[in-house]
C-alpha cells in the first residue's frame, strides 16, 4: 500500500518579541492510503499545530512553517500558493475541528453550509449539491435529513453538530481526513456512534484518517498505528497492539498507566509528575527527562534522536541505543 501523506522534518515556529518558539520541531510522519493513524499526547505537545501545519492554517502573524515537506499524494503542500491551497482544502484534505459548537456558521442553515462546500469544490448545480447534502446527512446518521438541512446550528446537540462537521468534511470525498479530538465533550453513547461512523469511512470511501486525541480508549477503537508526541517532537511510533501492550518510551508507558482500569482491584491512579514544558522553555537534553523516572545523566545533557528499534517501531530514548542499556534500565 503506497503512502498518501509524507511529512519530513516539519518545523513550525512562532516568533514573538525576538524569541523563537519551536512548537513543532522536526516531525516525521507517514500515512498510507486507507490507513488510520492516531497522534497522541498531552495538551501542549504540538498535535493540533501539526494538523494545522498540514492544512496550512498556522495562526498568523507570528506562526510560520520554517522547514520541512508535507507531501500529499506527491504534491508538497508547503510550496503551494494560498489560492492553490484553498482548492486542496476540502477537496483533497478535510479537517474536523476540535469544537463542533463553534465550527459551524451560526447564521447559515446546515444545508447552506453543506451546499456551499460542494459547489466550491465540485462542478455541480445547486440542485445536485442539495441532493448530495441530503445523502451525506443520511450517511452520518440523520434519519430526517431534509429537515436538518433547514435547521440552524443552535438547534442541534453537540453530537448532531459533530455529525454535520463529518458530513461537511466528507462532502468532496477527501483523500485525507484530519479529526482533531472528534469525541471531545460528547457523552459516551454519542462517542461510540461517532467512532463507529468514522470506522466505516475508511471502508466506504477509502479515506485515510489522522486522528488527534489524548484519549487512548478512542485510539484502541480506531487506529492501526500510533504516533506519540511530546515537546513538539515524535517520541515513539508503533502499531496499536505494540503501543498498548509493550510501550518503549517512558512517556508512552506513563500515558497508558494513567488510564483507569475497569477490572481488577481498585488502586491509586498513576500520574506523570510535572507538566509539559512551554515550547520556549524546553530543557537542554531530552525534553521529557525532568518528568522521567528512568532518566540518567546523559538524558539531561544530550538530545536523543528518533531511531528504529524494529521494522515497525521507532523511539526517541537513550535506553534503547544498545541492548546493554535496555537490559539495565528497562526493568
Amino acid at each position: 500500500m503506497s503512502d498518501l501523506l509524507t511529512i519530513e522534518n516539519l518545523k513550525t515556529y512562532f516568533f514573538k518579541k525576538k524569541k523563537v518558539i519551536p512548537a513543532v520541531d522536526g516531525v516525521d510522519l507517514k500515512i498510507k492510503k486507507g490507513e488510520t493513524i492516531a497522534l497522541v499526547g498531552e495538551s501542549g505537545c504540538g498535535k493540533s499545530l501539526t494538523s494545522l501545519s498540514i492544512m496550512r492554517l498556522v495562526p498568523k502573524p507570528g506562526g510560520e512553517i520554517v522547514e520541512g515537506k508535507v507531501n500529499l499524494d506527491g504534491v508538497d503542500l508547503t510550496k503551494l500558493t494560498e489560492n492553490e491551497m484553498c482548492k486542496v482544502r476540502g477537496r483533497d484534505v478535510s479537517m474536523i475541528f476540535q469544537e463542533p459548537m463553534t465550527s459551524l456558521n451560526p447564521v447559515l442553515t446546515i444545508g447552506e453550509q453543506l451546499i456551499e462546500v460542494i459547489i466550491n469544490h465540485q462542478k455541480v448545480s445547486r440542485p445536485k449539491a442539495r441532493e448530495k447534502s441530503i445523502e451525506l446527512l443520511k450517511i452520518v446518521g440523520f434519519s430526517r435529513a431534509e429537515e436538518i438541512m433547514k435547521d440552524f446550528p443552535h438547534r442541534l446537540s453537540g453530537g448532531m453538530r459533530q455529525r454535520v462537521m463529518i458530513a461537511i468534511a466528507l462532502s468532496c470525498n477527501p483523500k485525507l481526513l484530519i479529526a482533531d479530538e472528534p469525541t471531545t465533550a460528547l457523552d459516551v453513547t454519542i462517542q461510540a456512534q461517532i467512532l463507529e461512523l468514522m470506522k466505516g469511512l475508511t471502508k466506504e470511501f477509502d479515506t485515510s484518517i489522522l486522528l488527534i486525541t489524548h484519549d487512548l480508549g478512542v485510539v484502541s477503537e480506531l487506529a492501526e498505528r500510533v504516533v506519540v508526541m511530546y515537546g513538539g517532537q515524535v517520541v515513539e511510533e508503533a502499531p496499536i497492539d505494540s503501543i498498548l501492550n509493550n510501550p518503549y518510551h517512558p512517556y508512552t508507558d506513563g500515558l497508558i498507566q494513567s488510564v483507569p482500569s475497569l477490572t481488577g482491584e481498585i488502586k491509586e491512579l498513576h500520574t506523570i509528575k510535572g507538566n509539559v514544558p512551554s515550547p520556549d522553555q524546553f530543557p537542554k537534553g531530552c525534553r521529557f527527562a525532568p518528568r522521567c523516572h528512568k532518566a540518567f545523566d546523559r538524558c539531561f545533557n544530550e538530545h536523543p534522536d528518533l531511531k528504529a528499534i524494529s521494522d515497525s517501531c521507532s523511539v526517541r530514548c537513550f535506553l534503547y541505543e544498545d541492548k546493554q542499556e535496555e537490559e539495565e534500565y528497562n526493568v
